[in-house]
């Protein structure tokens, strides 16, 4: 961020470069430190600034209802569950966002989205739900898909929302061409971390927003071809994860979040049909992919995908699935020898009834506990009573302890 706030940011950096360096006994100019090492270190120093400045803000207790405006009960959730992720709180009540932009265009749905959240916080507020209604037609000249009373899908209506924010406050000059760089020969030998590091330059010369920061994540997908043994890597951005339900446990007990992060990552057997072209093969071949996290966000987003196709209609999944509260650790799904990587849940989006006819709530973290809130309406909520087999989307955000010097 410009002015003083960067040049701290900038010192804290520098000094936690040297002290990695110091730590490990290593000279400066010949110093190797793991990247995942120093960027969860990094990301501890940013995690903790952004709570420090959270404190100079005077607030309400956020526990204030959205009115349904017509079938709105999906936006409504995912505004409460955005509504409680603190650096982007902080960071639209501020409008930290007016000093970043690239465009100079009005950024008139950012604007409806922060006032929103400005009125669910606002000090002398009372009990009145807000109405969400200014802020839904800003959305909906945006995405013409959303207009009309029908009932949408939340995660949906998450991707496309975060989407639209970004590239209203995109720090990057519209339409800037990325900078261009050498390709690598088709079989040169660069490490992976090396290769995912110059893969997510380049979409930040491109694409860079607070949106970015906090919910961006890269993915890692391998390929092993079955004839040659050729190994391939490309690298996706992510800015959610949408997860597999099993049918059953591994263990044979209930479902939980790591069945679906296992069933998600393990390897997939892809015949020549559906494979991609190998690359020393020349043609498609039968392979072996499998999908890792390479680059952990801030708040990870993790969708389960209750709605899939069956043989004739989309039905849905009524599965329970159990998750962690505090602590799921999805450092086994991320590069070898990462180790932990901690996140806490904060939210919830719930969905109730069915694949045609549902209702949308949002379950959401407060300092005095969980706070259940459906529409209109808030009220308070037994951490037992979290988990359930209506649970949608998972919003977890990163542990300051797990971004600790890793040994």
């Amino acid at each position: 961020m410009p002015g003083a706030g960067a040049t701290t940011v900038e010192n804290s950096c520098q000094a936690l470069c040297r002290s990695l360096v110091s730590h490990n006994g290593l000279q400066q100019d010949s110093a190797d430190i793991s990247k995942s090492v120093l960027y969860t270190s990094l990301m501890g120093l940013l995690l903790v600034t952004d709570k420090e400045k959270e404190v100079s803000l005077s607030l309400g207790n956020g526990q204030v209802g959205l009115l349904n405006v017509g079938n709105t009960c999906f936006l409504n959730a995912v505004v409460q569950c955005l509504s409680h992720t603190e650096s982007l709180r902080y960071y639209c009540l501020t409008k930290a966002y007016q000093k970043e932009m690239g465009s100079s265009k009005e950024p008139k749905l950012m604007n409806a989205f922060t006032q929103v959240l400005a009125d669910l916080w606002d000090i002398n507020r009372t009990d009145a739900p807000v109405n969400p209604g200014k802020f839904y037609n800003v959305f909906k000249e945006s995405v013409p898909y959303f207009s009309g009373y029908s009932q949408q899908d939340a995660q949906e209506f998450l991707r496309f929302l975060l989407d639209r924010l970004h590239s209203e406050i995109n720090r990057c000059l519209p339409k800037r061409a990325a900078s261009s760089s050498p390709r690598e020969p088709p079989y040169a030998k660069i490490r992976i971390e090396e290769e995912a590091a110059i893969m997510w330059k380049r979409y930040l010369e491109r694409d860079d927003s607070k949106i970015v920061e906090l919910f961006s994540g890269q993915l890692r997908s391998s390929l092993h071809c079955s004839i040659c043994s050729h190994y391939s890597t490309t690298f996706d951005v992510f800015c959610d994860l949408s997860l597999p339900i099993p049918k059953r446990s591994v263990s044979g007990g209930i479902v939980s979040l790591k069945d679906c992060l296992e069933l998600f990552s393990q390897e997939e057997k892809l015949d020549r049909d559906n494979a991609p072209m190998c690359e020393r093969c020349g043609k498609r071949t039968e392979s072996t992919k499998r999908l890792t996290i390479q680059r952990f966000p801030k708040v990870i987003v993790l969708h389960l995908n209750r709605f899939a196709m069956s043989r004739y209609s989309f039905c849905k999944s009524t599965v329970s699935v159990s998750f962690p509260l505090t602590q799921l650790d999805l450092g086994p799904y991320g590069p070898d020898g990462i180790g932990p990587v901690l996140y806490n849940l904060y939210a919830v989006c719930n969905h109730s009834g069915t694949v045609n006819m549902g209702h949308y709530t949002a379950y959401c973290l407060e300092e005095s506990g969980w706070y259940c809130y459906n529409d209109a309406r808030v009220a308070p909520i037994s951490e037992s009573h979290i988990q359930s087999n209506q649970a949608y989307v998972l919003f977890y955000q990163l542990d300051s302890s797990s971004c600790q010097l890793k040994k």
